[in-house]
């Protein structure tokens, strides 16, 4: 570290990167990370999940990480449950489509449906 301002740049990103994580949002979006969907870029599919909430300003759906799913040829694999709806399980999500389900389906309700995993 160099500086008190880059101290409280990092605290300020892991302030943001728990309040992703929290309960008591209207849902959550769920992204397998076990080594398999790792190894099919599920850091990357992350990582476009936090920037898509911060850049449309989706604060009230928690993001969490899981492990294996056990659908390893489907990886990445994220799983959107909101308030009032099934769950919705995407396969092999990478960062465009992440972005797509943010905007299609957590802000405006619509399933991308023909990247439903079931």
């Amino acid at each position: 570290m160099k500086s008190l301002d880059e101290l409280r740049k990092i605290r300020e990103e892991v302030k943001k990167s728990m309040e992703m994580r929290e309960g008591g949002k209207r849902g959550k979006v769920v992204v397998c990370m076990g080594t398999c969907g790792i190894a099919a870029g599920a850091r990357e599919t992350m990582n476009a999940f936090m920037k898509a909430f911060e850049d449309k300003g989706v604060s009230d759906v928690a993001l969490t990480a899981a492990g294996c799913a056990g659908y390893c040829e489907r990886e990445p694999l994220v799983e959107v449950e909101l308030e009032g709806e099934e769950p919705v399980r995407y396969g092999k999500v990478d960062p465009a489509l992440a972005e797509k389900i943010v905007g299609q389906h957590i802000i405006n309700g619509q399933r991308v449906e023909e990247a439903i995993f079931s």
